[in-house]
């Protein structure tokens, strides 16, 4: 099953154009149904190398066995996702007439939106990254980054010197499937990525570890994490800053179809799922949009 996850990962990355984000995530899927099947096919004294042992029965027996362990919807909906385009892949450069995938139905995911920060809690947040050194101007300029315009996790470690212009306060964002859109960049956040500038060492990508090369996902967590802690806050992730950055502009009066852009969402629909606005808000622009909402004043 190695060759065939392997050629599956050049297929994906060359043909399909998939970041190394969903790659990581797709080898993390196949190598632990990998593991699942072969446990399973041992016992039934079947071959662990030919694919085509896999049916949808032992779909579905992984994904029980995931259930039972705790795993989210989300991730299972995720794994059934990864393991129906993989076996698309298989069934195409195989004989195998079927795709055991399509046989498995997806659960349906959480409607729990993730957590958002109102505006003072973000400038709590905001301003716990205080210092003089290199370190702590690059975490200042990621947190600033994160909420001024929006960005996924992945989005900002990607952010090249070159992605930045700072007179127009534009920024080229590298999206899921590498889709590109571009982006404001509020003044705050130009201000301490200038600051981070002056004394970071030489380099493309924008923020750099302490060996001078690119942060990773897993830095930024932890920077995040870092912060979260000092300012008191303890239920947030860099998912809650991009939430809190849609929340706080669509509560400042932007349309929705603006901030899909900004979020570079394929749909309306998956931005209005992740965005949230409050409720005296929307009561405020009934009041004001529906010739009978205004409530009696006599």
């Amino acid at each position: 099953m190695e060759e065939t996850i392997k050629g599956f990962l050049g297929y994906l990355s060359t043909e399909r154009n998939m970041s190394p984000h969903t790659l990581r995530n797709y080898l993390s899927d196949l190598a632990q149904f990998e593991k699942f099947f072969k446990g399973v096919l041992k016992k039934a004294t079947l071959s662990t190398e030919d694919l085509r042992n896999v049916d949808h029965i032992m779909i579905r027996a992984f994904l029980s066995n995931l259930h039972d362990k705790g795993i989210s919807k989300s991730s299972l909906a995720r794994k059934i996702s990864a393991l129906r385009t993989f076996f698309n892949y298989f069934c195409r450069e195989s004989d195998r007439p079927g795709n055991p995938g399509k046989m498995v139905s997806t659960p349906r995911r959480e409607k729990n939106l993730p957590r958002f920060l109102s505006i003072d809690e973000m400038d709590r947040l905001l301003n716990a990254s205080v210092g003089e050194d290199a370190s702590v101007r690059r975490d200042s300029a990621i947190l600033e980054t994160f909420y001024s315009a929006g960005l996924r996790i992945g989005e900002i470690v990607a952010i090249d010197l070159e992605d930045i212009n700072f007179a127009d306060h534009l920024i080229r964002v590298k999206g899921k499937g590498r889709k590109e859109r571009i982006v404001p960049i509020g003044s705050k956040a130009v201000e301490a990525i200038r600051e981070y500038l002056k004394m970071r060492s030489a380099g493309q990508p924008l923020f750099l570890n302490r060996y001078g090369k690119r942060l990773t996902t897993r830095s930024v967590h932890r920077i995040v994490g870092k912060y979260k802690r000092l300012s008191g806050l303890w239920d947030i992730t860099p998912h809650s800053i991009r939430h809190s950055f849609a929340t706080h502009i669509l509560d400042g009066g932007a349309d929705l179809r603006s901030v899909q852009e900004m979020l570079g969402h394929a749909n309306l629909s998956t931005t209005q799922r992740y965005t949230h606005v409050s409720m005296d808000k929307l009561m405020e622009i009934y009041d004001k949009a529906h010739p009978r909402g205004k409530k009696d004043s006599r």
